[in-house]
């Protein structure tokens, strides 16, 4: 196996999203290539124009290019009277997307279906057409590609017999796609569980669904296939074809798929791209999507590395850090078994005029919260620093915070800068996030720089408490930091999400802050695996407001998961206050199953509705203040 085809290998094994182009035949067709000519043909005859293609995919941000060699092999070539090119057309396919990629993507080779209808053949003909698939399959293999990716076929059976001939003869990966038909099954009535449960078998590195059907259709069967233990690919046709003065056109939009495309990857589908219709603007947002979800993944992983300074420190003295009692107020209250502890999240604005958010603390602080949570730059928005609304609450109500360090924005240097001036400046009370990535944001093309990720910081932090650079040289004092880390119960790969968070504990978190969960189940998960953590736990609660915030919570969120029970609770409500308050008893229900189980609440208010955390709050016997009727920021 070449070292480009074990990096593909990797790659895949990674988990991390793959983007593969979009169409090539449609394409063509859409750039003048006539129906009467053989779309594989235009490797020989409109080089340049295949070329263009593969470029245009390219510079969308694509993982792999396939090779335009999907109706290539001997028999169909033989159909359209090219049977004698059967070399020529694909030894270009693959040159020229090659070319293409310029090793910056990887190749794979595009192998469709004989041609012959399978269901019609006797067993004899059964064998000559994987004769003939074969025979393409291997060809591409001889000629270089990265892997193979056998594609749109509608039968089972035919594919599952390729892959049990091909698998002994290549160790190149295998990508096997089926075409559904419109009931959600395959020509010869296989489910979508029953297609991943064969091709797995049969040798299959990827399994997926291509063509057929737009992405709605095709998301309700790649959901069904998920967590079967191989890789999911969906590459959706741009919708159904229409005839429109005489030609054929696909209606979906890219908006409409990039919207599944994040869909996609929050279900846990990992290669994405495009069949029938889609043009390198359906790729584009797809690639961006993929671009964020990866970046969450990979930020997690960090590029620079913190001078590990346990042990040793070259001579330099470690000093034992401060308990967690005298730290701040919040970590006081930590520290007492009895006291429930409540934080709630009040947010910079975006703009110079920080007076809302001091009323909302005002009235947060009247009805008892003990700390407000101040995000650092939430969903890669742009607003006014956290620390200076932190300072701003210390001055006018005496009132402590919760500082957010994300490690997206600032690098090595600028992260330490930061922690010292909130030393000197009493900012004691952290939570060391990774960030979302700015693809997210108002600034989508603005760069992160994730030098560190939320492990890494808080080690940082933690030495600096123990009087060490991250160079391993002395601070000449040493820090109070009270580091919070954050956890998502309802994380696509739980068992990461564990390990990431065992690395936080270890790296130095003092406390644990959990996302925003609703489905009680995924909670006591979560609780019970966490059990012999010696950390105290405050659950996050973000109340609900309508059954459109539901929906956009549980399909565009990444580790956001809303039970269908909970959504169809919102939906069932008129919007408005009915749905607020539907929110917020769901918000109480969840706090109240696990009120002896954490010790404390993060509470999260939808559209800066302070008053709403209250409202939850009253479950556990908060009482409302005096100034509750005064109109807030919303």
């Amino acid at each position: 196996m070449s070292s480009r085809a074990q990096e593909l290998r990797a790659r895949l094994k990674q988990g991390l999203p793959f983007v593969v182009d979009g169409a090539m035949g449609t394409e063509l067709y859409r750039r003048g290539q006539f129906l009467n000519k053989p779309f594989e043909g235009a490797n020989l005859t409109s080089a340049d124009l295949v070329s263009r293609i593969h470029q245009e995919y390219m510079q969308c941000g694509v993982d792999a290019l396939e090779t335009n060699t999907f109706a290539s092999s001997r028999w169909r070539l033989r159909q359209v009277g090219l049977e004698a090119d059967f070399e020529a057309i694909n030894q270009a396919g693959v040159r020229l997307a090659r070319e293409a990629a310029a090793g910056r993507a990887f190749v794979l080779g595009a192998c469709g279906p004989a041609g012959m209808k399978w269901l019609e053949l006797d067993e004899v003909q059964r064998q000559e057409a994987i004769d003939f698939a074969e025979e393409h399959a291997l060809c591409l293999a001889g000629l270089g590609v990265d892997g193979l990716f056998l594609e749109t076929y509608g039968v089972l059976d035919e594919l599952s017999a390729l892959l049990a001939r091909l698998r002994p003869q290549t160790d190149l990966p295998l990508l096997a796609s089926v075409a559904f038909l419109g009931e959600g099954v395959t020509q010869d009535g296989a489910t979508p569980e029953r297609v991943i449960e064969v091709l797995r078998e049969a040798g299959a590195d990827v399994v997926g669904a291509n063509c057929a059907d737009g992405p709605m259709e095709l998301y309700a069967l790649a959901s069904r296939m998920v967590g079967h233990g191989v890789p999911v690919a969906v590459l959706p046709n741009a919708g159904y074809p229409k005839r429109v003065e005489g030609r054929t056109i696909y209606m979906a939009t890219p908006e409409y798929f990039g919207v599944f495309a994040r869909r996609f990857l929050k279900a846990g589908v990992q290669v994405l791209g495009g069949c029938c219709g889609t043009t390198p603007a359906h790729i584009q947002p797809v690639a961006n999507a993929a671009r964020m979800f990866r970046a969450a993944g990979e930020a997690g992983e960090g590029r620079v590395e913190v001078r590990e300074t346990r042990g040793e420190s070259a001579g330099v003295e470690r000093r034992p850090a401060v308990p967690v009692a005298q730290r701040s107020r919040l970590g006081e209250r930590l520290a007492d078994p009895d006291a429930f502890v409540v934080s709630v999240e009040v947010n910079p604005p975006v703009g110079l005029d920080p007076a809302a958010a001091i009323r909302g603390a005002r009235m947060l602080q009247a009805a008892g919260v003990d700390v407000v949570n101040i995000a650092d730059g939430p969903r890669a928005s742009v607003r006014m620093a956290n620390w200076s609304l932190a300072l701003e609450l210390q001055r006018a109500l005496q009132m402590e915070a919760i500082v957010h360090v994300c490690a997206r924005d600032r690098n090595l240097i600028g992260l330490q800068s930061d922690l010292l001036a909130f030393a000197q400046l009493g900012l004691n009370n952290l939570v060391i996030i990774t960030g979302d990535p700015p693809k997210l944001g108002d600034y989508p093309h603005a760069t992160a720089v994730f030098d560190l990720d939320s492990v890494r910081l808080l080690r940082l932090a933690e030495d600096m408490n123990e009087g060490i650079a991250p160079n391993g040289q002395s601070l000449g004092g040493s820090t109070r930091f009270l580091k919070a880390c954050g956890v998502e119960p309802a994380a696509l790969d739980y068992e990461r999400e564990l390990r990431r968070l065992e690395a936080k504990v270890a790296a130095g978190a003092d406390f644990i802050m959990t996302q925003p969960v609703y489905d009680p189940a995924v909670l006591d998960r979560l609780l019970t695996d966490i059990r012999d953590f010696t950390l105290p736990v405050l659950v996050g609660l973000m109340p609900l407001a309508s059954a459109r915030n539901a929906e956009f919570l549980h399909n565009e969120v990444p580790g956001m998961q809303i039970p269908a029970e909970i959504r169809h609770r919102m939906a069932s409500v008129p919007s408005g206050a009915a749905a607020r308050a539907e929110g917020v008893r769901i918000a109480q229900e969840a706090l109240l199953g696990v009120r002896d189980r954490v010790r404390g609440a993060y509470i999260m208010p939808p559209f800066g509705r302070y008053e709403a955390a209250i409202e939850v709050l009253e479950a556990v016997g908060f009482q409302r203040p005096a100034a509750y009727r005064e109109t807030w920021r919303t």
